[in-house]
């Protein structure tokens, strides 16, 4: 009996850890909902905080193009004749193109409510995708650090292509997680919303391709492990033809969707094809700011973007990338160590380690991707947004592996780490908070935040700070006027997009080009835009002491003149 006593102590420790850990998955999907929802409602709360970012007019004027298609029985077809944008797809633009038609707000502010909208649909995403990889205190941890990772949730807002692509594809990969488990006969409802997720990402851009060598992968995985429990050469080809089967409806369904918001790319077959050749090598003549050093998009050195990830993933994020990574190095050295297959095909946490497996690849292979072969990249890690879901997801892996392990370890140190976990959470959410609502100009500690990284990389560039500035200058004219009427027209310059200041201006201020009437002049600090031009400096929109946008009074400069 004594022999037996520690085995049945260990037994019912494991039934009670069981036990908790049931009871608390159900408070984690509770805060999970609340959490959702809060941030739904602070999304209404502040979309007008939001500025009109440099591609938002041309992408407006796109989606209204898109409509015009539709509405004219595919008459109108200036929008695939418009810029280079019919090489994208149109889904978030044609939708915001409808919603305007009803909108009590303006255009641009209703495109922004739809982004912060769409992009709490990219959180619920995140939380399902973790939910099925480690069970309700993964799936919030990966909510959590998804909605704090500030290159995430301020790209939504104002971001039409970067942000909505980053939403659907980590839909796509929760589908394509719970149809790995049902393989090689996923039931049609769950084959149906595989396409759909799919359909709407490749409407959006076409690098949503990356979904077909995924889903190779997941076939492939799941029947290698099936040939290693069965040794089954047969089983594993009638498999494969029964996969093939069964998900090609889905392939039809994600094809059919693409269509619909993507009419170019199936004016022909080979339409998707040239835009992912066009998109690789993007022939744009612009400059971009990387470690202190300005290069053309078109020839980024390799570790362009492992260094903005570096620097813009906050830093709990990158802890739990770190441990996950250690943790997974770790598992597959005991298994050679013990001489077991990586794949087994045995044991009930084998389709999860798929799975887990999935969502890392889709997390690091476009790094791997733009290491070995630089396509064009600018403007930090805004292509490349659709990344940093899954790697929130495997990071939030990570730290709950390490929270499991502690409690294993000695169950007085769990209490502490969720302590120490949930300061360090708040204390990225004061930043955020701090910097909003210019949350995409966020830096961690490793550049010494934005203010470190102030010369060394890219802050606003795409002038959301403008709005501030445009605001402050109309309350600077409102308050030297005083109590009396203003009947004068204030001339007004713009280093940056015009749209992004003029669209916010008041009766009494009119854009101008011509600098040498300017009254004032509007500029953000991208490229050192306002260093180029005179003016008396009277505003600085800055965040941590970086000024992102100013305003430059010019009148003693035309009176100079005089």
């Amino acid at each position: 009996m004594n022999a037996l006593a520690p085995v049945e102590q260990e037994a019912a420790a494991a039934a009670g850890r069981q036990e908790r850990r049931r009871r608390w998955g159900a408070v984690f999907d509770d805060l999970s909902l609340i959490t959702l929802l809060v941030v739904a409602v602070l999304v209404i709360l502040t979309f007008e905080d939001y500025g009109i970012t440099n591609d938002e007019e041309v992408q407006n004027i796109y989606g209204i193009k898109l409509l015009s298609f539709y509405t004219s029985y595919f008459r109108d077809t200036s929008a695939f004749e418009y810029i280079d944008l019919f090489r994208y797809g149109g889904f978030f633009d044609l939708l915001a193109a409808i919603l305007n038609l009803v909108s009590p707000f303006g255009e641009y502010e209703t495109r922004h409510l739809l982004g912060g909208l769409v992009g709490v649909v990219g959180l619920a995403g995140a939380w399902r995708v973790g939910r099925v990889l480690g069970g309700p205190r993964v799936g919030f941890l990966s909510l959590l650090l998804l909605l704090l990772t500030p290159a995430y949730y301020g790209h939504s807002f104002n971001n039409p292509k970067d942000g909505p692509f980053a939403a659907s594809m980590v839909w796509a990969l929760y589908y394509l997680c719970r149809t790995v488990t049902r393989l090689p006969r996923p039931p049609l409802r769950l084959v149906v919303k595989f396409g759909l997720a799919a359909g709407l990402a490749l409407g959006i851009r076409v690098a949503a391709v990356l979904i077909l060598p995924y889903l190779a992968l997941a076939v492939t995985l799941v029947l290698m492990a099936e040939w290693r429990r069965t040794a089954d050469i047969d089983m594993v080809y009638s498999h494969l033809g029964s996969s093939v089967r069964r998900l090609l409806p889905g392939a039809a369904i994600a094809y059919l969707v693409m269509g619909l918001f993507w009419p170019w790319g199936v004016m022909s077959p080979f339409n998707p094809f040239q835009a992912l050749r066009d998109f690789s090598k993007l022939p744009i003549n612009i400059d971009t700011l990387v470690g202190g050093i300005w290069v053309k998009a078109t020839q980024v050195p390799s570790e362009y973007l492992p260094d903005y990830l570096l620097v813009n993933l906050p830093e709990v994020v990158l802890f739990g990338l770190l441990a996950a990574i250690i943790q997974g190095a770790l598992w597959t050295i005991r298994r050679l160590r013990d001489n077991r297959r990586l794949l087994s095909g045995e044991g009930p946490g084998e389709m999860q380690r798929i799975q887990c497996l999935l969502v890392a690849v889709a997390a690091f292979f476009p790094v791997v991707y733009h290491i070995f072969f630089t396509p064009t990249a600018y403007n930090g890690i805004r292509h490349f947004l659709f990344v940093v879901p899954p790697m929130a997801i495997i990071a939030a892996v990570g730290v709950d592996n390490l929270w499991t392990w502690l409690g294993k370890a000695n169950g007085r140190l769990e209490r502490p780490f969720a302590a120490v976990l949930t300061m360090v959470l708040v204390g990225q959410a004061w930043i955020m908070g701090q910097l909003h609502p210019d949350e995409y100009v966020y830096y961690n500690m490793f550049t010494g935040g934005v203010k470190g990284a102030a010369g060394a990389y890219e802050l606003d560039y795409w002038g959301n700070s403008l709005l501030e500035a445009t605001k402050d200058l109309a309350e600077f004219i409102a308050m030297e006027n005083g109590d009396k009427p203003i009947t004068k027209t204030y001339k007004v310059a713009v280093c940056g997009h015009r749209l992004s200041a003029a669209y916010y201006f008041p009766d009494y201020m009119e854009f101008t080009k011509k600098l040498e009437e300017a009254d004032f002049l509007v500029a953000f600090t991208q490229a050192n835009c306002h260093r180029h031009f005179e003016g008396r400096q009277i505003i600085s929109v800055e965040r941590f002491g970086v000024a992102l946008s100013v305003v430059k009074d010019r009148r003693y400069l035309k009176n100079r003149g005089k």
